[in-house]
């Protein structure tokens, strides 16, 4: 996990670090998205309750994959 620089009391960051910071949060977006994006399955955004092993992962590969399929009919 890549956490973004904190700005010091008194000071300004450094171009760099503002730069990294920038990357930070490009990255940071669409790593959101993709998770907003497979939350949109009731299945997957609410507490799940099936107790049978192993069906937990596959309810999100599905919702995954759903998503993909999803994002592959926009292009």
């Amino acid at each position: 996990v890549k956490m973004p620089m904190k700005k010091p009391k008194g000071k300004e960051l450094s171009t760099e670090q503002k730069q990294q910071n920038k990357a930070i949060a490009s990255f940071r977006i669409l790593i959101e998205h993709a998770i907003g994006g497979v939350k949109k399955w009731r299945i997957v955004k609410e507490r799940f309750r099936c107790r049978k092993f192993g069906f937990d992962d596959l309810v999100m590969l599905i919702a995954c994959g759903l998503h993909n399929f999803r994002i592959s009919l926009k292009m």
